[in-house]
């Protein structure tokens, strides 16, 4: 998942975002800001009862909170909204990523004799790395 820093970066950079089905995001500032939301359709829990594991069902996953504004909420793009992401912003300059010694190594070849290397130690920082040098181009 990619670093909290990066995300709010990335925010503070422009990046937007339309909430959808299956997104990641945290809520920085409250009391439930180590903890990381999905969105879904019907939440589903896994527990234990009688030492059989079971999947529970609520209508509410955070039954406390009626309501956030979205803009309240942290995105945290997952990798492959990362690389869209990118690739959207920089649709004519090839992408790389490949493991790296320490991690993982996102390259953008910005001319012929070119690259750009954005090295990380997951996936995901290492394009957000890309995706937040662009966004501050801009």
């Amino acid at each position: 998942m990619i670093a909290l820093d990066l995300a709010e970066k990335l925010r503070a950079a422009g990046l937007e975002w339309t909430p959808a089905l299956h997104d990641f995001f945290t809520l920085p500032g409250t009391a439930l800001a180590g903890r990381v939301f999905v969105i879904t359709d019907l939440p589903a829990n896994v527990a234990l009862i009688q030492g059989q594991p079971v999947f529970t069902f609520e209508g509410a996953a955070e039954w406390a909170m009626d309501y956030i504004f979205a803009d309240e909420a942290l995105w945290m793009p997952t990798e492959s909204q990362l690389r869209q992401a990118v690739e959207a912003r920089a649709p004519n300059l090839p992408l790389r990523l490949h493991i790296a010694p320490s991690g993982y190594e996102c390259a953008l070849d910005i001319r012929a004799d070119a690259t750009l290397s954005f090295r990380a130690t997951c996936a995901e920082d290492a394009y957000a790395q890309a995706l937040l040098f662009l966004l501050q181009r801009q």
